[in-house]
Formats: C-alpha cells, structure tokens, sequence
C-alpha cells in the first residue's frame, strides 16, 4: 500500500538510538575491523550444558501447543525458587505464570489492565524502553520520572503528586536497574509499598537482574508485599538463556489472574521443552554463582581502567552493565561515536530516555581477553 494506516502509538515510541549504532556497525564490519561490543546485554558465555540437555531431552516427537499458563513443573519451580532465594511462599497454581522472556511479559502486562479511569503508567528515566512502548500500545499514558546519582537513581513516589498517582495505573520499579545498575534499600522498598496501597495502582517490580550482584544479594519486592505488587523474572542474563526467551510473573493472586486471562489471547506460550530446560534453571543456583564470578572479573578490570583514565562509574552496584559519565563537554551520543570509531561499541545513556543523557551504559559481554584489547584502544579517546 501506498499510505498503509498507522498506528500513532509506535510513531510516539521514540527511535532507538542503537539503530544508527548498528548500522556502523555493519559498516565498519564490511571494512574488516573487529568490533569490540559492549552494547546490547547478551552475554556471550555458553549457556551451562545440564540447560541444553534438559532442552534436548524434553524435544516430543509429536509437537502440540503449550498452555498459556505454562507447565506444572515449571509453576512449581519459579515458586520454589522465589522460597529459596527470597524466603517468599507462593502458591505455584494461583500467584505464578511464566511468560516468554521478560520483554514479552513487560511489553503486554498493561493490557491486562487498562480500561478503566486510570490511564497513567509511571516509568523510570532512564530505563527499559519497552515500559514505555507496552503503555503506549496499550493506549495508556507514559509519565516519565527522572532519576538522579544523587538518590541512588530511585524512582520516589513521594517525590510525585498526589493528583498523580491517584491516576496512576501502573507503576514500575526495576532494581537492579537497567541501565545503572543501582540497587534498591529495604526502606525504599516499604516506602513504594506503601505508596501502591496507599493509591490503589499495580506496582510492577522488573527483577530480571536480581541473581547478577557484586556485594549483596538485592531484595525483592515480594519480601516486603504481595498485596497490590506483581514481580517479573527471566532466565535470560541469570542463566544464559536469553535466546530461550522464559520468565515468570508472580505476586498478588488477583493481579495475577487478570494477567493468566490477557496471556490466553495472544498465542505466547513457551514451548514445553524450553520450560523443561527453565525448570532445571530455577532449580539451580550453582552455574548462577560461577556466571556471577565471571561478571564480576569483567567489572572488577573495566572499573580499575574507568579510575585510571580519568572516567567516573556511578551505580554499577548489580546487573552486567556500568554507567560511566563521559567527559566533560561531550554529550553521550557524541562519546559513544567516537568510540565506534576506534571499533568500541557502548549504548549512548539517552537510549534509555532523556535523563541518560551524560552517560553511557557498558555490557559486561567480551571475554576478558576482548576487554584487554579493547582497554588499549579506549586509552586513545579523550
């Protein structure tokens, strides 16, 4: 067609800035340079054997289409693990679904809910573009909410109207925090707490990153409430799983029926034998620690490089990413650019929205011995 209908919700979703990024990218592939890639958060270690052979074993010889609201055992798994790693009791049949990945879950959680009065959705800024992109498709309104260094990047319902979060609908947190990698204290957590009850909107807390720390383990939402919380986690970066594309929602069971009721529409059921490989995830915390120490040798060498040259690290306390501030004087789409020209791949902060400006965000994604190589070419940028 030659002026097919459009959508005005993806026109408001802002471009991401990795586009132009990828297509130098290729560019510089095409010239035979060898990229050192610390863009996109897709770790590069393989995903543990025992995970592809559960994989493997469950593969049916008659395919037929999986539940919506997953398997049994794997119900059971995300709950036994939410019990062993957080001390949390939840009934796997009632308060557990399991999602495709964690973007998928984030992406339509809102069109569970919309429809009556309230319209709000508060997100954090910088954060997860696909908070915004699932309010925005589900004909919600995004209200962006700057965080700052200066409160450990805490997204404060006090700091907000109360006008405001009567409207709200949902509102997301996400500690460990993508991009910054900041962690929330128990007090933050009973203040948000608090303020969902309080207001009456669904606190959705995105934990994906909860098993990648470096001093103590995060807390999860879940431990200071259930009542009018739902938590999201993923396979993904914990396990190495990220083309597996598994996760789960869990929390309130009422919140969590209305998502079972969305989920049976859309036709995004994970396939029985990749939740037979989750469950043998959920199930173990040993290949979880050895990833953990990979990571944090990968950390420990970029933040004694960041020091030495002269680059300030903030957040960066969880997670497989670093913020670092650029220099002085430049912006953050102007220093990831010249980084690319030294073949040095970085997401600029402001793909994670407006207030990462002054940032860039580093994936913990090179082998070490990439990161060496790529430590000496970034001594060359000022």
């Amino acid at each position: 067609m030659r002026n097919p209908p459009r959508n005005p919700a993806l026109d408001a979703i802002p471009r991401n800035l990795m586009v132009e990024l990828d297509e130098r990218k290729a560019a510089l592939r095409r010239a035979g340079r060898k990229l050192h890639d610390f863009g996109l958060g897709d770790p590069l270690e393989p995903t543990p054997p025992f995970l592809r052979e559960a994989l493997r074993a469950a593969v049916p010889e008659v395919s037929q289409y999986p539940s919506p609201l997953g398997t049994p055992a794997l119900r059971g798994a995300a709950a036994a693990y939410l019990a062993r790693r957080f001390g949390v009791a939840v009934d796997p049949d009632r308060q557990v679904v399991p999602a495709t990945g964690a973007k998928e879950a984030i992406f339509h959680l809102p069109l569970a809910f919309r429809g009556g009065a309230r319209r709000k959705v508060i997100l954090p800024d910088p954060g997860y573009p696909t908070y915004e992109a699932g309010a925005r498709m589900a004909g919600l309104e995004p209200v962006k909410v700057p965080l700052r260094a200066g409160n450990g990047f805490l997204l404060e319902p006090g700091d907000l109207p109360a006008s405001l979060l009567d409207e709200t609908l949902l509102l997301w947190v996400n500690y460990p925090h993508n991009p910054t990698g900041a962690v929330a204290p128990r007090a933050y957590l009973e203040r948000v707490g608090k303020a969902a009850l309080d207001h009456g909107f669904v606190l959705v807390a995105d934990e994906c990153y909860a098993d990648i720390w470096f001093d103590e383990p995060p807390l999860s939402m879940l431990q200071i409430q259930v009542e009018n919380v739902l938590a999201i986690h993923s396979c993904s970066k914990r396990s190495g799983m990220t083309g597996y594309r598994s996760g789960f929602v869990a929390g309130d069971a009422d919140l969590v029926a209305q998502v079972k009721r969305m989920r049976s529409h859309p036709g995004v059921a994970s396939p029985d034998f990749v939740s037979a490989a989750a469950v043998a995830a959920w199930g173990d915390d040993a290949h979880v620690a050895a990833r953990r120490e990979v990571f944090r040798q990968k950390r420990d060498r970029l933040v004694a490089f960041f020091r030495e040259h002269g680059l300030k690290v903030q957040g960066s306390d969880a997670t497989l990413y670093l913020w670092v501030e650029v220099p002085a004087g430049q912006s953050s789409a102007g220093y990831a650019s010249r980084l690319l020209d030294e073949a040095i791949v970085v997401s600029p902060g402001t793909a994670f929205g407006a207030a990462g400006e002054g940032f860039v965000r580093v994936s913990l994604v090179p082998t070490l011995q990439d990161i060496e190589e790529a430590v000496q070419r970034w001594r060359t940028v000022r």
